[in-house]
């Protein structure tokens, strides 16, 4: 037999009320038609819940067991219902993004604290790594990655401006071997390799200009996974560098790395906020999204 909640919440409120009257008022609905509601309900269940009398309505024995039976868990539903408008009106909950290891230290932690002091029961959780996650499959409400790298069906936002690759080396190296003046110049020098995490092999240095792109596969004595030992090394002398220059950007003002290449080095695009829909973002997401922004 098809239930039917609506008659179950009337019963309720005609059980605890103790009238039809005052349950019709609650309810917003006509006393007649309330009447008519509870003897269809007990029709369709074949057994008398409601005892009524000229003064006052009471629950049978039968009715009594159901009030017990059902009542509490409207309450809940009525609860968690109440705490979900709470939520949009008072943005709480945990938002999980995924982001490589530098951007969450120099973009995302900047950028969000703000928020964090702002709104303390909203909850972020991130996962640093330099691989992809399928962030629906994974269930995370974002992930943060290059422009050029993500999926197409995705909604992406940009949060930095456009980005330059930047080939970088130590004074200290530079004593021991000439500066490079062309990409493929570096094929004679102690490069950095980057072990990528999706596929497994190493990064192939792409370079651009005005006559077209330049790919150089390096060689050198190290191999790394993430940026920042690659940065260390490049600060101890240990070889050339390749990353975004956002990541050499005080060590090159400070002196301690030199620059080169920089005509080969073409603006791309910056660094994406990704979500999979535009639909029913919980207010805690829409605040992260707001908080990084360009321009925020």
């Amino acid at each position: 037999m098809k239930r039917n909640l609506n008659d179950l919440i009337a019963f309720v409120a005609v059980a605890r009320e103790g009238s039809f009257t005052r349950a019709a008022a609650q309810l917003g609905v006509t006393q007649p038609a309330l009447s008519q509601t509870i003897t269809a309900l007990e029709n369709r269940m074949d057994i008398r819940l409601l005892t009524r009398t000229t003064r006052n309505v009471s629950p049978t024995a039968a009715g009594e067991r159901l009030l017990q039976a059902i009542g509490s868990r409207f309450d809940e539903i009525e609860a968690e219902l109440d705490m979900l408008t709470e939520m949009r009106d008072k943005p709480a909950g945990t938002v999980r993004i995924t982001c490589g290891p530098h951007v969450l230290s120099s973009i995302l932690l900047p950028k969000l604290s703000a928020l964090l002091r702002e709104y303390p029961d909203i909850k972020l959780e991130f996962d640093a790594n330099h691989g992809f996650r399928n962030i629906v499959a994974d269930r995370f409400d974002a992930g943060v990655r290059l422009g050029d790298t993500i999926d197409k069906d995705m909604i992406a936002m940009p949060i930095t401006p456009q980005l330059r690759m930047a080939a970088v080396a130590s004074p200290e190296y530079l004593r021991s071997y000439a500066i490079p003046l062309m990409p493929q110049d570096l094929l004679h020098h102690n490069c950095m390799n980057m072990r990528m995490a999706t596929s497994g092999g190493l990064y192939v240095w792409e370079f651009d200009n005005d006559e077209g792109p330049v790919n150089v596969r390096v060689n050198g004595q190290l191999t790394f996974n993430t940026s920042a030992p690659m940065v260390d090394a490049a600060l101890a002398g240990l070889g050339v560098a390749f990353l975004p220059e956002e990541e050499f950007e005080p060590y090159i003002a400070q002196g301690r790395l030199i620059r080169f290449l920089e005509p080969y080095c073409l603006p791309f695009p910056g660094y994406y906020l990704y979500y999979p829909s535009r639909k029913q973002h919980s207010p805690a997401f829409s605040l992260v999204m707001e908080a990084l922004k360009m321009g925020n």
